[in-house]
Protein backbone atom coordinates (compact mmCIF):
# COMPACT_ATOMS: atom_id res chain seq x y z
CA UNK A 1 0.00 0.00 0.00
CA UNK A 2 2.92 2.14 0.56
CA UNK A 3 4.07 1.57 -2.99
CA UNK A 4 0.56 2.14 -4.48
CA UNK A 5 0.67 5.67 -2.53
CA UNK A 6 4.16 6.48 -4.48
CA UNK A 7 3.48 5.24 -7.38
CA UNK A 8 -0.78 6.81 -8.38
CA UNK A 9 -0.94 9.36 -6.16
CA UNK A 10 -3.87 10.88 -7.97
CA UNK A 11 -5.97 7.40 -8.26
CA UNK A 12 -9.14 7.15 -6.55
CA UNK A 13 -10.32 4.02 -4.89
CA UNK A 14 -14.21 2.97 -4.52
CA UNK A 15 -14.47 2.21 -0.81
CA UNK A 16 -17.73 0.36 0.63
CA UNK A 17 -19.27 1.80 3.49
CA UNK A 18 -22.02 -0.85 5.30
CA UNK A 19 -24.33 0.75 7.00
CA UNK A 20 -26.63 -2.00 8.62
CA UNK A 21 -27.52 -3.89 5.66
CA UNK A 22 -27.01 -1.06 2.98
CA UNK A 23 -23.71 -1.69 1.42
CA UNK A 24 -22.81 2.65 0.54
CA UNK A 25 -19.94 3.05 -2.31
CA UNK A 26 -18.18 6.21 -2.82
CA UNK A 27 -14.90 7.18 -4.02
CA UNK A 28 -12.22 8.84 -2.27
CA UNK A 29 -8.66 9.97 -3.29
CA UNK A 30 -6.32 7.09 -2.49
CA UNK A 31 -4.39 9.12 -0.46
CA UNK A 32 -6.80 9.96 1.57
CA UNK A 33 -7.80 6.42 2.16
CA UNK A 34 -4.59 5.28 2.85
CA UNK A 35 -3.38 8.48 4.95
CA UNK A 36 -6.40 7.40 7.04
CA UNK A 37 -5.96 3.66 7.28
CA UNK A 38 -2.26 4.03 8.12
CA UNK A 39 -3.36 6.24 11.38
CA UNK A 40 -5.87 3.89 11.95
CA UNK A 41 -3.05 0.84 12.43
CA UNK A 42 -0.79 2.96 14.33
CA UNK A 43 -3.42 3.94 16.67
CA UNK A 44 -4.46 0.69 17.07
CA UNK A 45 -0.77 -0.66 17.36
CA UNK A 46 -0.58 2.19 19.98
CA UNK A 47 -3.34 1.10 22.08
CA UNK A 48 -2.49 -2.03 22.26
CA UNK A 49 0.56 -1.62 23.88
CA UNK A 50 -1.09 0.38 26.48
CA UNK A 51 -2.92 -2.70 27.92
CA UNK A 52 -0.46 -4.83 29.73
CA UNK A 53 -3.00 -8.15 28.73
CA UNK A 54 -3.30 -7.95 24.93
CA UNK A 55 -0.50 -9.08 22.91
CA UNK A 56 -1.80 -8.87 19.59
CA UNK A 57 -0.75 -5.54 18.97
CA UNK A 58 2.03 -7.48 16.38
CA UNK A 59 -0.45 -7.40 13.32
CA UNK A 60 -1.05 -3.50 13.46
CA UNK A 61 3.10 -3.20 14.25
CA UNK A 62 3.57 -5.52 11.24
CA UNK A 63 1.05 -3.45 8.93
CA UNK A 64 2.58 -0.39 9.61
CA UNK A 65 6.25 -2.12 8.74
CA UNK A 66 5.02 -3.15 5.61
CA UNK A 67 3.80 0.01 4.38
CA UNK A 68 6.57 1.55 5.59
CA UNK A 69 9.04 -0.99 3.36
CA UNK A 70 6.62 -0.82 0.62
CA UNK A 71 7.39 2.95 0.15
CA UNK A 72 11.53 2.49 0.75
CA UNK A 73 11.62 -0.62 -1.87
CA UNK A 74 9.48 0.57 -5.02
CA UNK A 75 12.23 3.41 -5.38
CA UNK A 76 14.62 -0.15 -5.83
CA UNK A 77 12.56 -1.87 -7.74
CA UNK A 78 9.98 0.36 -9.92
CA UNK A 79 11.11 1.88 -13.23
CA UNK A 80 10.21 5.35 -14.00
CA UNK A 81 8.36 7.00 -16.46
CA UNK A 82 11.45 8.07 -18.39
CA UNK A 83 12.88 4.85 -18.42
CA UNK A 84 10.30 2.68 -20.51
CA UNK A 85 10.63 2.05 -24.49
CA UNK A 86 7.59 2.68 -26.27
CA UNK A 87 6.96 -0.81 -28.55
CA UNK A 88 6.62 -0.45 -32.23
CA UNK A 89 3.51 -0.50 -34.16
CA UNK A 90 3.31 -4.75 -34.65
CA UNK A 91 6.03 -5.63 -32.21
CA UNK A 92 3.85 -8.30 -31.19
CA UNK A 93 2.05 -9.39 -34.59
CA UNK A 94 -0.97 -8.91 -33.52
CA UNK A 95 -2.02 -5.98 -36.51
CA UNK A 96 -2.66 -8.04 -38.95
CA UNK A 97 -3.94 -11.27 -36.65
CA UNK A 98 -7.26 -11.23 -37.87
CA UNK A 99 -6.72 -11.97 -41.63
CA UNK A 100 -7.37 -14.87 -43.21
CA UNK A 101 -4.29 -17.16 -43.55
CA UNK A 102 -4.40 -16.73 -47.72
CA UNK A 103 -3.54 -13.11 -47.10
CA UNK A 104 -0.77 -13.61 -45.08
CA UNK A 105 2.24 -14.53 -47.91
CA UNK A 106 1.22 -11.08 -48.70
CA UNK A 107 2.59 -9.48 -44.86
CA UNK A 108 5.45 -11.20 -44.39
Amino acid sequence: MGAYLFLFPRSRVIVLLPILFFPLFFELPAATYLGFWVLTQVFSGTLSLASPTDVGGVAWWAHVGGFGVGILLQFLFVKRAGTYRRPSRDEYGIVNAWLPVRYWENYR
